[in-house]
């Protein structure tokens, strides 16, 4: 091991220059950018130069909520941009997209007058560069360096209902169309709205000025002045263009309005009848607390006036944090006693949390340039579970540490473990055009960037670490107390590994020799010549660990190390203590054998973490050859014996690997067996425990693992847990409105009994999801529509996909990876996408973030030669077309599919031959 060093007071330096500046990172306000690679012109290029600097915006935009003469919404805009020159150029470039402009006199598309003494030049030429969505101005001469100018332009554009800049939102009230003038600016949609200077760090204030029909209400990021039909906000902070948020909605749309403790107005925006029946209630007070526990987690006073939150009816992420005006989902806002399960709850709870933590770190401390999207995410995806626990107190924070297990941790590494993954911060000329910006949101930004920013809180503990957040949020330098601890070098140092390397390290300790050593972790170990080569050789890896449940003093990890009492006493050797760091553990097996015997004898003794931990590493070292697929396999014999969620959960998890490869084969019917072995006591458990289904358990992990029991336990087969799921369905047939199946287990049972029924079980479903009045009823009912097990009722609901009148186009991606991911539907899945892609790719939204996840989800079976060709001739029929942000995740489909191949390949017997032996 490295020579230790201690923190010195001045250790905020290491935090701010090491984790927050690993490359250049984050601006408090607008700076100066790096000039892109030259190409043939500017206007070639994705990226502004450094010549000019926003100051404000005045815009007014006219949003028509009713149909022109050629069948359209519109919206007509004036706009001007005040500037400064800041080197000397002849070239104005202004982001635009989509918008028609008005010319001027001189017949140009904008006009340009100077603010100071110095007259501005003319306008030798005006055009639209659509390419990189850019509209050009060329000079008769030089803009002065130092002086301010300003641009003017009048616009029309379309308020199309492609979810994306300025758009239209359309929801029925009492049998009237109601239409919604919404936005969605982030990330580089603002241009398709108004020319703007469209880049995070170029940051300015806004003066808003909504023109709207009688009726309406038109809300933005700052306070409203009222009128009747025209509405002007107070000013913004200085902020970037992404975060604007611009709303027109009918006066039947409710609020509910509270104070937090700072007397910041705080209101709940929602559709009427969701308000009067009280579906708001719980987001309003959970913001005032979330709000106050980031004002002392960060050290900074919440920056503005108000703090407004939407649910809109449609919306193509969960939620977006646009400064002092959030938007949601309908299902990430709402909360429903009635009808919303407790997943529901917590999911509503995390995601306000996530939001409002990005008021401070994203909003008011903001990113240069979108390669380093993880901080954003992963700060605001880490910190969400801490304003949630502060929120609902009664909650364990325990409960809320294993959904990071479950959400991000084991999430991600699926993910990281391919050689087409990427690491957290990417090289800026690397990420150009919107696609690529749009593809740095997955996995690895959220639950990567999450788990890393944990793994640093864990080593530097969470006072140190906020001490440092909150300098960096506050900019003001100081000393930070912790002189006792003692790391392996810089934070820097340790993390840029972390940060500038893509992936992760297995740890492999030998007990035998006591030698622990540690090398990338790959799903397919053939793939290790397709990974970027990195500038470090290793990862400095912070283990926790026990022997024979006794905790032992923390090592460090470089290359490899030696343990001085080499570990030959005979007693398990356990690390990775509670999953607080971010790698995976394999042993010899000797050790592994020692671990298997401790989970079967006395499974408790192991903390609970940890066996979730051992069962998800065991698959995947098994996955990647490292160790024998029976050897993980063996890992969930104990199950018969465990009651607690989350070891169920991530064996669950693991074993829906092995029903993807073989639920087409004839290993399914005997895996069947085994699994419904294992699953009876736990169905037997909860039985008892709710006097035959008459209660709810107490706590959360409970009721989740009540789910899980009746879920397995009805999909292979029990026919006691069929019976229940098929008469609870029957009963609400016969009485519609009176639905008496609990919350908790509504998805499931809608699911099983969707499945097990024919077209009077799914039409019935259909007709209660058009007609449902909460949003998470109807999401769990779009899911298990999916469920039936007939190819007709199947290809209907695809083709329902192609009309938003029956799927919203939020959620069309959704039902095609919930019909993909039933067996009967995977086939039919794939071949509706293959045949749709064209229209799939103009209409679910420009730059869309679902191709990830529905190229993704409609491939995850793919585990044979014939569908591996299906997906390259896909690639290569499509090429012209192009996949957007779904183009890494094709790349990881074909490396995923390869590896599936040869892992069913070498491991279909041996298991088959596992289950029958274990069934016998």
């Amino acid at each position: 091991m490295e020579k230790s060093c201690k923190i010195s007071k001045f250790f905020i330096l290491c935090v701010v220059l090491g984790v927050l500046s690993v490359a250049t990172i984050v601006t408090l306000w607008a700076i100066a950018l790096t000039d892109s690679v030259e190409v043939v012109a500017p206007w070639d290029k994705y990226r502004l130069p450094d010549t000019l600097k926003p100051e404000h915006y005045n815009l007014t935009l006219w949003p028509r909520l009713t149909v022109n003469a050629q069948g359209l919404y519109i919206f007509t805009g004036e706009s001007y941009v005040i500037f400064q020159c800041v080197k000397e150029t002849d070239l104005i470039l202004i982001h635009s997209n989509k918008l028609n402009y008005t010319k001027w006199g001189d017949d140009h598309l904008a006009k340009l007058s100077a603010l100071g003494s110095t007259p501005a030049p003319t306008i030798k030429k005006s055009w639209l560069q659509p390419t990189t969505q850019f509209l050009v101005l060329e000079l008769n001469g030089k803009l002065a360096v130092g002086e301010s100018y300003q641009l003017d332009t009048v616009f029309v554009g379309e308020l199309a209902d492609d979810l994306a800049g300025f758009y239209r939102s359309e929801y029925e009230e009492d049998g009237v169309k109601k239409v919604v003038a919404t936005s969605q600016m982030h990330p580089t949609h603002t241009r398709k709205t108004f020319p703007c200077f469209d880049e995070p760090a170029r940051k300015a204030v806004f003066h808003i000025t909504l023109l709207h029909p009688r009726g309406t209400v038109a809300l933005s990021n700052g306070k409203e002045q009222e009128a009747v039909t025209q509405t002007r906000f107070e000013q913004t902070k200085s902020m970037s263009t992404y975060l604007l948020a611009l709303i027109v909605l009918f006066t039947s749309v409710r609020v509910v309005m509270g104070i937090n403790l700072l007397s910041a107005q705080i209101r709940i925006w929602a559709r009427r009848k969701a308000i009067s029946e009280g579906h708001g209630a719980y987001a309003l007070n959970l913001t005032g607390p979330i709000l106050s526990f980031f004002e002392v987690y960060y050290n900074t006073t919440y920056p503005l006036s108000k703090s407004d939150q939407i649910a809109l009816p449609d919306f193509y992420f969960g939620a977006m944090e646009n400064w002092g005006l959030v938007t949601y989902r309908e299902t990430n806002l709402f909360y429903d006693p009635l009808t919303s399960s407790n997943g529901n709850k917590e999911r509503t709870a995390t995601i306000i949390a996530h939001e409002l933590a990005h008021m401070w770190f994203g909003n008011l401390v903001t990113l240069r340039w979108w390669n380093e999207v993880w901080l954003n995410e992963g700060f605001a995806s880490y910190v969400s579970y801490l304003g949630a626990d502060y929120a609902e107190s009664s909650w364990n924070v325990v409960r809320l540490v294993q959904n990071t297990i479950l959400d991000d941790v084991h999430r991600v590494f699926a993910v990281d473990a391919l050689a087409s993954s990427h690491p957290l911060s990417s090289k800026e000329e690397d990420i150009q055009k919107p696609e690529q910006i749009s593809e740095q949101f997955d996995a690895i930004s959220y639950s990567k960037g999450a788990s890393v920013l944990r793994m640093l809180s864990d080593f530097l503990t969470e006072p140190v670490f906020v001490q440092g957040l909150s300098v960096c949020i506050c900019y003001r330098p100081k000393a930070v107390d912790a002189s006792d601890m003692e790391l392996p070098g810089t934070v820097h140092d340790i993390m840029n590994r972390w940060v500038l390397q893509m992936g992760f390290p297995v740890v492999t300790i030998n007990t035998a020799t006591g030698l622990i050593t540690q090398k990338h972790f790959l799903l397919d170990p053939d793939s290790v010549g397709s990974v970027p080569p990195s500038d470090f050789k290793y990862w400095i890896v912070p283990i926790k660990w026990m022997k024979a449940g006794v905790v032992q003093k923390e090592i460090w990890l470089l290359e490899k190390e030696a343990l001085n009492n080499k570990l030959t006493s005979g007693h398990w050797v356990l690390a990775n203590i509670n999953v607080t760091g971010y790698y995976r553990v394999n042993y010899d097996l000797g050790n592994w054998e020692r671990l298997l015997f401790q989970l079967i004898t006395n499974h408790q003794v192991i903390p609970v973490i940890n066996r979730a931990q051992l069962v998800d590493d065991a698959f995947n070292l098994a996955r990647a050859t490292i160790i024998p697929t029976i050897l993980a396999l063996k890992t969930t014999k104990y199950l018969s014996k465990e009651i607690e969620y989350i070891p169920w959960e991530s064996a669950l998890d693991n074993l829906d690997y092995f029903y993807l490869m073989f639920d087409r084969t004839e290993v399914y019917g005997t895996m069947q067996d085994y699994v419904r072995n294992l699953v009876t006591p736990l169905f037997q458990h909860f039985k008892t425990i709710t006097a035959d289904w008459s209660k709810v358990p107490d706590g959360h992990n409970e009721q989740y693992n009540q789910v899980n029991a009746i879920r397995m336990a009805c999909s292979t087969g029990l026919v006691e847990c069929q019976n229940l799921t098929k008469g609870w369905y029957s009963q609400w047939m016969a009485d519609p409105d009176n639905n008496l199946i609990h919350p908790n287990l509504r998805t499931t049972v809608y699911c099983s009994a969707i499945a097990a029924g024919g077209a009077a079980e799914w039409d019935f479903g259909w007709n209660m999801f058009k007609n449902a009045t909460t949003a998470s009823e109807a999401d769990k009912l779009m899911s298990s529509l999916a469920c039936t097990k007939d190819h007709e009722l199947l290809n209907k609901y695809l083709r329902y996909t192609l009309d938003s009148d029956k799927i919203r186009k939020q959620d069309a991606t959704s039902v095609i990876v919930y019909i993909s991911g039933n067996v009967e539907g995977q086939t039919l899945a794939w071949d509706f996408v293959t045949q749709n892609w064209e229209y799939m790719f103009t209409q679910y939204g420009v730059g869309s973030f679902s191709f990830g996840n529905l190229i993704s989800g409609v491939t995850m079976r793919f585990s044979t030669k014939a569908e591996l060709e299906q997906l390259q001739k896909f690639k290569g029929d499509n090429s012209e077309i192009g996949f957007g942000s779904g183009t890494l995740a094709l790349e990881q489909a074909i490396e995923r599919t390869t590896a599936n191949i040869k892992w069913v390949d070498e491991n279909k017997k041996k298991v088959w031959d596992w289950f029958l032996r274990e069934t016998a």
